[in-house]
């Protein structure tokens, strides 16, 4: 969890899963960060299995390719409920990981002028204020998690006019 709690390590797995096998060099572009930063983030994901080399695209022996080794990560916060070290390490992923989707949004809503004027009306964003009881809850998680699978499923990056779109959301109990 700790591997993952930091900003730039998120971004970088991130790019790896979107984008494909990067070199430390293209990482470093894509998220302005040094050479070394990208080369010491990407070791420390190495090491806890969130990447894996990718030796094949590497032009030399001085090129170092990566690539995310899953395409998604998962975690269960209620696993981490009763010991206080492994909630302080999941509060920092989760903390990081929600930095990260608001700063997506305010990516999104700096390029929105830019945008052609359809791409801004399919867009959307929304909440509602729901009194469920804790199976309900349970039922919503499942549906909205299923609903986003069978999305993924249907991406397709070189489909014509197909653009990167991040769904983002939350059930969360008061």
């Amino acid at each position: 969890m700790r591997a993952l709690a930091h900003p730039v390590r998120l971004r970088l797995l991130g790019e790896l899963r979107v984008r494909g096998p990067q070199s430390v060099g293209m990482l470093g572009e894509l998220l302005d960060e040094p050479p070394g930063s990208v080369s010491y983030h990407v070791g420390v994901l190495a090491r806890h299995g969130f990447v894996l080399e990718a030796p094949e695209r590497a032009r030399d022996r001085r090129e170092r390719w990566w690539r995310a080794a899953a395409r998604t990560t998962s975690f269960d916060p209620a696993e981490a409920h009763d010991d206080p070290e492994r909630r302080l390490a999941m509060d920092g992923l989760r903390r990081a990981v929600h930095d990260r989707y608001a700063a997506l949004l305010e990516e999104h809503l700096a390029a929105e002028p830019a945008m052609p004027r359809e791409w801004v009306a399919a867009s959307t964003s929304g909440d509602e204020q729901l009194s469920l009881t804790l199976d309900q809850l349970v039922g919503l998680r499942h549906e909205l998690h299923d609903l986003a699978h069978r999305w993924a499923a249907r991406s397709d990056a070189s489909a014509p006019g197909a653009r990167r779109v991040s769904l983002v959301y939350h059930g969360l109990p008061w």
